[in-house]
């Protein structure tokens, strides 16, 4: 097949890029490198099977003279925590917006990538995808990135009502691995990593009692490829997760911590309120239940929380100077 992934240079985007290239299929990949990079698809240059275009999927034009059976719609803003808002809001509307359009147009297939952070505050864990989508008052910016993948949702299932667009909608449980991104922006795990490497205190935002649940890069890949290749996967929503269970922050930390600097080194944790952030909230709870991609795709995780971080640290400690 011919796809089209929309982020292609960013973390999740280029290990599926290589993935769908190995498996012989033809690959479109954009990005505009705001938070993407080059050395992430390095490999793939030259290759015959991968056409990367440097734009921006905010601009309408970039996908004027792109066709693909399968638009993987990666890109987007996330949450305005040192940013704002009205981005967030605005170009994740207008990314989606262009590539829906070019679906309907091109009778392409797109995979929406969601986020598990739609389920909100809802205490009932874990999350099925019929849980409710509980969210936090609309003055707390931080709900703006959930509010812009639940707002993505319905916009996808509505035109799938109106046009007969072909979907798969994926929430991503805390993805983590090669090619994340160093900062923030990657996800705590990214940010401890450095942290443990340098001997620097970790922050903590709260108590680090708030629980995640992560997944390492290479089962969500698997999981996308299923939603790909499989049809099984059409008009459908899924959770994507992996192996690993539900650890709290601080625990991240200190495992982290003792993955880079031996058992027996004591972490260094420093704990930032979250007044310090302003009018913010957290989210305490974030579990998926995978069972129905695991029943509807034949999906089986393969990766534990600890083997994907060993591996995680292996990659990342290329990128640090101590």
């Amino acid at each position: 097949m011919k796809i089209l992934i929309t982020g292609v240079a960013g973390f999740i985007g280029s290990n599926l890029a290589y993935s769908l290239v190995k498996r012989g299929h033809k690959v479109i990949g954009i990005d505009n490198l705001n938070y993407g990079f080059l050395r992430n698809i390095k490999s793939l240059e030259g290759n015959p099977d991968f056409t990367f275009i440097s734009g921006d999927i905010a601009n309408p034009l970039i996908l004027k003279d792109v066709k693909a059976d399968v638009v993987v719609h990666l890109a987007s803003q996330k949450i305005p925590r040192y940013t704002n808002a009205l981005r967030t809001l605005e170009e994740n509307y207008l990314m989606l917006r262009n590539v829906v359009q070019k679906c309907i147009l091109d009778k392409s297939k797109i995979i929406f990538a969601s986020t598990s952070d739609v389920y909100g505050k809802n205490p009932k864990i874990p999350f099925n995808e019929n849980s409710d989508l509980v969210m936090g008052p609309t003055t707390v910016k931080r709900w703006a990135y959930a509010l812009s993948k639940m707002y993505g949702e319905q916009y996808i299932i509505a035109n799938k009502d109106e046009y007969n667009l072909t979907y798969t909608i994926t929430r991503f449980f805390g993805s983590y691995g090669p090619h994340q991104n160093l900062t923030w922006w990657g996800g705590p795990q990214s940010v401890f990593i450095e942290k443990a490497f340098k001997q620097e205190s970790i922050d903590i935002h709260g108590d680090g009692s708030q629980t995640r649940t992560f997944t390492y890069v290479d089962d969500t890949v698997n999981a996308l490829v299923l939603c790909i290749e499989n049809n099984n996967s059409d008009n459908e929503i899924f959770n994507t997760g992996g192996k690993s269970g539900e650890i709290s922050i601080k625990d991240l930390a200190i495992l982290i911590w003792k993955l880079v600097n031996g058992e027996n080194a004591e972490p260094k944790l420093n704990y930032i309120p979250y007044s310090t952030f302003g009018n913010y909230e957290d989210v305490m709870r974030r579990v998926p239940d995978i069972s129905k991609i695991c029943s509807v795709m034949n999906f089986v995780p393969q990766w534990d929380l600890k083997s994907g971080l060993k591996a995680t640290i292996e990659w990342q400690k290329d990128f640090i100077t101590i």
